[in-house]
């Protein structure tokens, strides 16, 4: 008599367990894959400024370099694409005539970069960028001897270009440290007795390291 095979038998039990084993995987978490990155990424850096102190006016006419906050608000319209607007307090600065302090200033420059990510989704993330600089002067002081023979004055408003590049470097999910440098253009004109003698161009390097978080 021949017996009937259990061959059938167990390719009905290995597809059972099969599809229970998929069943099982497909209703599990995808864990391996990384969380999706906000639109938003916020940055404090430590900046410091290095003017370039050019004037037309025949002083000689500085301000000193110093190191100042910053903070920074990025959204990314896309994966490559953010746009950037770098913010501070308004920054004290000492005025110079030949290396001697004839008075003071105090000036705010917020900044609007649209910015270029090359590798947004790697580790070190480096990134262009050009914008556009508005500073605003104010508190202006002068000595009373250089007050009274010159009767000096500093244009209050002062448009110009912006350009920047750096790399923010990822240390967890959120977190990144940023090198950031930038050349700003910054002048203004400056009068004696309401006559314009020529224009300081403060044109500053700024080099910041910061944090970043992405959000």
């Amino acid at each position: 008599m021949i017996r009937p095979t259990t061959a059938p038998r167990w390719a009905a039990l290995a597809a059972c367990a099969a599809l229970t084993t998929m069943s099982t995987l497909a209703s599990l978490p995808a864990q391996a894959a990384a969380p999706a990155e906000g639109p938003w990424l916020v940055r404090v850096r430590a900046v410091h400024l290095d003017p370039a102190n050019k004037d037309s006016t025949g002083l000689d006419l500085s301000v000193n370099s110093k190191v100042i906050p910053e903070l920074d608000i990025s959204y990314f319209f896309t994966p490559n694409i953010a746009a950037e607007l770098i913010l501070t307090v308004p920054q004290k600065h000492d005025i110079r005539a030949a290396g001697t302090d004839i008075g003071s200033l105090k000036h705010l420059p917020p900044t609007l970069t649209l910015q270029y990510h090359f590798l947004p989704e790697a580790t070190v993330r480096p990134y262009v960028g050009a914008g556009v600089n508005y500073t605003r002067f104010s508190s202006v002081h002068f000595v009373p001897a250089v007050q009274t023979a010159l009767q000096p004055g500093v244009e209050k408003d002062s448009w110009g270009w912006a350009l920047q590049a750096g790399v923010d470097v990822k240390l967890a999910d959120n977190l990144f440290l940023n090198f950031d440098v930038k050349k700003v253009q910054i002048r203004a004109d400056i009068s004696s007795a309401g006559t314009k003698v020529g224009t300081f161009k403060v044109d500053p390097v700024l080099l910041g390291v910061g944090l970043g978080w992405r959000f």
